[in-house]
């Protein structure tokens, strides 16, 4: 009995030590074996070589390196990232952001200057013929006052006015009716009632009459003067350029003289790009600042929008009529802000969208990377760009497209 006892023991012994070894050795290393990876080669310069046992990479030579993958479907994915193109799929772990549905509007920054008011332009023209006997007005751009002297003209039309008006008062003093048509006919023909006064005191015609301004303004030229400026280059020293009407020249009535600016009411033009001119509409508030003083602005409202039909020209422009009450020069550079109306729609930041030349691209995050997509875009506001078609608001997008961009790739890229 204690034979058998004896062997009992010894064999539970046993069975005990066995246990022990299959479960705690012999176990793990199945395991291990069960998820016994599978080993591969690739080269790492060239990732698109994959080979199943050690060797040279046959692009560059270099020796192939160990890349071990398991059997999950997971990690073929990872390796088929991997060996895509670089403006198709990029892998790595980057800031990502999203799209926002929301209404935005922006404040456009402006720059232009004072320019000339075309409607404000007065023309000075000969109401007698006659010949200049002397200029008192030489050169353009000469700031005149009304009432200031512009030439002397010998005109014997109006010569011959002046004796007939002497004889009417001189011999016909009664006829009230005849005398003050006269004296309407030397007005009309360029005298002044200071003049016809002199006249009347003096009862002696003067050949030569003294030819006034009947405004404001700064002189422009004279009618051929402008219409070849407008025509061509204004040459480099118009500033000083004298006027072609000189004194002996003969002047025909109704020939304009002088073109007049009145500086009074002038235009600010604003220039504005294309794409952004459609966010402004006539009588939009802005506000005008110069470069004189940029502390104080000027509130203005937005009278008429240019539109250009030249296809070099990328810019139009905006027209704002003023009051010149601060006796700004012509030529002053301007500032505007204008906000534009808003806009609604799907926004992005700017830095989540780089162009390549001819498309916009985003980069979409997927479980392993970031995919490059084509996007449409349109208004820029603020720091955020309008999305159109590509992207909708469920879509996780890296923040920093350009950190991801390779150049040469899609430089490359078709």
């Amino acid at each position: 009995m204690n034979k058998y006892v004896k062997y009992g023991l010894i064999l539970s012994v046993v069975a005990v030590i066995g246990a022990i070894i299959y479960f705690f050795i012999i176990k793990p290393e199945d395991h291990d074996t069960s998820s016994h990876e599978d080993v591969v080669y690739t080269c790492s310069m060239h990732p698109q070589i994959i080979r199943d046992k050690p060797g040279n990479c046959p692009i560059c030579g270099m020796t192939l390196v160990k890349k071990a993958t398991d059997n999950h479907e997971k990690e073929d994915h990872n390796l088929d990232n991997v060996i895509k193109p670089t403006d198709n799929f990029i892998v790595g772990k980057f800031q990502t952001t999203t799209a926002i549905d929301s209404t935005l509007y922006n404040e456009i920054n402006l720059s232009g200057i004072v320019a000339y008011d075309p409607n404000s332009a007065v023309n000075i023209a000969a109401k007698t013929s006659g010949r200049i006997e002397k200029m008192y007005i030489n050169f353009k751009y000469q700031r005149i006052t009304k009432g200031q002297k512009l030439f002397d003209l010998y005109s014997p039309e109006l010569l011959t006015e002046q004796e007939n008006f002497i004889y009417l008062i001189s011999n016909d003093s009664e006829n009230h009716s005849i005398i003050e048509a006269s004296k309407q006919k030397l007005l009309l023909y360029g005298m002044t009632k200071n003049q016809i006064n002199a006249l009347i005191n003096s009862k002696r015609a003067n050949p030569k009459i003294a030819i006034y301004s009947p405004s404001n303004g700064i002189v422009i030229g004279t009618e051929s003067m402008v219409t070849s400026t407008n025509s061509g280059m204004q040459s480099m020293n118009s500033s000083t350029e004298k006027l072609e009407l000189k004194e002996g020249n003969y002047i025909k009535k109704g020939e304009v003289i002088f073109k007049l600016i009145n500086t009074d009411k002038i235009w600010g033009v604003l220039n504005i790009t294309q794409e952004n001119s459609s966010l402004i509409t006539v009588n939009q508030p802005i506000k005008i600042t110069t470069e004189l003083n940029n502390s104080e602005s000027l509130d203005a409202k937005v009278n008429f929008i240019e539109t250009q039909f030249n296809s070099g020209d990328k810019t139009n422009r905006i027209r704002v009529y003023l009051n010149n009450t601060s006796k700004w020069p012509i030529g002053l550079r301007l500032q505007g802000v204008v906000k534009t109306k808003a806009i609604s729609g799907v926004w992005v930041q700017k830095n989540a969208v780089v162009s390549t030349g001819n498309k916009k691209i985003v980069f979409i995050k997927f479980q392993n990377g970031f995919e490059a997509t084509p996007v449409k875009t349109g208004y820029e506001m603020k720091e955020y760009i309008q999305i159109i078609t590509g992207i909708s608001v469920k879509d996780t997008i890296a923040k920093n497209a350009q950190y991801l961009i390779d150049s040469e790739s899609f430089i490359k890229t078709e």
